[in-house]
């Protein structure tokens, strides 16, 4: 079944709202339980944001692809699955959708919607991190796509949960994440400054992984002669 453009981009914008009300919600709600105790407050947030993407997922892929996410859509851009007018759609949706999943989650814990973030995360180790990171995450989608389709929602899930520990950038990989939570002085949070380094990073790994993964699953025939 094929959806028009506009439920596509409503598929991608609820998709993405809800993944950064989650997030910053969740860390905002971690952070409240925690007791100042910043390995609890991550686990909580780690926990909530990869159950929320395998429940997005497996709600909006039939819809849009369940993108969520600008550096997906530019790799399916470069895969010539979805055009380049209609990735600059999508990308867009996303950006916006992503800032107001972060102002609904200021809402809900009645803080002030529009804030800034002081959480300054930059260095080598943050932008390798958030290459390896967004590599990954595109290595968990293509990978599954290929072999098994059915299981891209609990690969995302499940890499984005260990992302968020063995990186020291806690797993970003998302340049609308990396924009809407520059909009947040919580625990989610990054300083404003810290975000064309942290995109660029996503936006290799994602480049590295396609070419990777076109390379690693071309088909390959051989052929004998007679």
């Amino acid at each position: 079944m094929t959806f028009s453009l506009t439920k596509r981009l409503v598929a991608e914008a609820v998709g993405t709202a809800f993944l950064l009300a989650t997030v910053v919600g969740s860390g905002i709600m971690a952070e409240s339980l925690s007791g100042g105790n910043d390995g609890i407050t991550l686990l909580g947030n780690t926990l909530a944001t990869g159950a929320i993407l395998v429940v997005l997922i497996l709600i909006f892929a039939p819809v849009s692809g369940a993108h969520f996410n600008p550096a997906v859509t530019v790799v399916f851009m470069l895969r010539m699955e979805i055009s380049p007018s209609h990735a600059v759609a999508y990308v867009l949706v996303q950006i916006a959708a992503g800032i107001i999943g972060v102002l609904i989650a200021h809402a809900m814990f009645d803080l002030s919607l529009i804030q800034a973030s002081t959480k300054l995360r930059v260095g080598s180790g943050q932008w390798l991190s958030e290459s390896v990171a967004t590599f990954g995450l595109l290595a968990s989608i293509l990978g599954c796509l290929r072999w098994k389709p059915d299981a891209v929602p609990y690969a995302v899930g499940l890499f984005i949960t260990a992302g968020y520990w063995f990186t020291a950038s806690t797993s970003f990989a998302n340049p609308a994440v990396t924009i809407a939570r520059s909009l947040t002085d919580t625990f989610s949070g990054i300083q404003a400054a810290g975000v064309p380094a942290f995109i660029i990073a996503q936006l290799i790994g994602a480049v590295l992984a396609l070419g990777l993964f076109s390379w690693l699953f071309a088909d390959t025939l051989s052929k004998k002669s007679s």
